[in-house]
């Protein structure tokens, strides 16, 4: 890989006050770019595909795709912006330093998408967008396949389920207990026994 440059930088035209298409054409197929690029970040996906962030990893690597695309909204963007912006978040939604330049890589990727799509040059974009719907059209066939009644303990799924239908009675039962009458009179301060009207159920 070419050595990369951090200082490589995009800049508004003279008169705009942000980076973003006013093509939205344009602006979708960045979005997009830097949405893929975010997808092809291993450590990223790495820590996603663990729970790194808890259970909602996947939706906080879109977020981080948003915050990216956000970045844009400035006159001015280079790559050290990206890749801080990319290793801030990390730390903070997954609890992740990042020590090599992967986030530089990416931050990278992102400026080379953002000049293709000023240049109308979609290609690399949707290349790596067919690379990643196909590896999600066998991710999606492999578990179709895995799910189903286990070969070696056929019976473990009937099982669960008798078990899950002889909790739901005790559900019932412990709602009862809230609803009951008190067991034996009921004496207020001045030592009276207090009459009590039953509860029709």
């Amino acid at each position: 890989m070419n050595a990369i440059d951090p200082t490589d930088y995009v800049e508004a035209e003279e008169g705009q006050l942000y980076l973003r298409f006013g093509d939205d054409k344009q602006q979708a197929k960045f979005e997009l770019g830097v949405c893929m690029a975010i997808y092809k970040w291993e450590e990223l996906t790495t820590a996603v595909d663990n729970s790194w962030g808890g259970p909602k990893s996947g939706e906080k690597r879109d977020w981080i795709s948003g915050i990216v695309i956000e970045l844009f909204d400035e006159k001015v963007v280079d790559v050290q912006l990206i890749e801080e912006t990319l290793l801030y978040a990390m730390v903070d939604e997954f609890d992740t330093e990042i020590d090599n330049d992967s986030a530089l890589e990416i931050g990278a990727l992102v400026m080379k998408f953002y000049k293709n799509v000023r240049d109308r040059k979609y290609e690399a974009i949707d290349e790596l967008y067919n690379k990643w719907t196909e590896k999600q059209a066998t991710k999606t066939s492999k578990e179709k396949v895995t799910v189903g009644a286990d070969p070696n303990n056929p019976d473990a799924s009937d099982s669960e389920s008798d078990d899950e239908e002889d909790e739901e009675p005790h559900g019932d039962d412990d709602m009862d207990v809230d609803v009951q009458e008190p067991a034996g009179p009921v004496i207020d301060d001045d030592g009276f026994e207090l009459v009590q009207t039953r509860r029709r159920r």
